[in-house]
């Protein structure tokens, strides 16, 4: 019994930490993309304020 619960313990500390890491990972992905869209929109003004 009480391995059976250390176990269940151990992979809900790992499901944990694997959600934790996905979510921050996935947030720097989202800020990434942000970004390369921001970049993108700002090099089309600049050609417009060029001309």
């Amino acid at each position: 019994m009480v391995l059976a619960s250390i176990k269940d313990i151990g992979k809900l500390f790992v499901f944990v930490v694997v959600g934790l890491g996905t979510i921050i990972v996935g947030s720097f992905m989202i800020r990434g993309t942000m970004h390369m869209w921001d970049n993108k929109d700002d090099e089309k003004k600049r050609y417009q304020n060029k001309d």
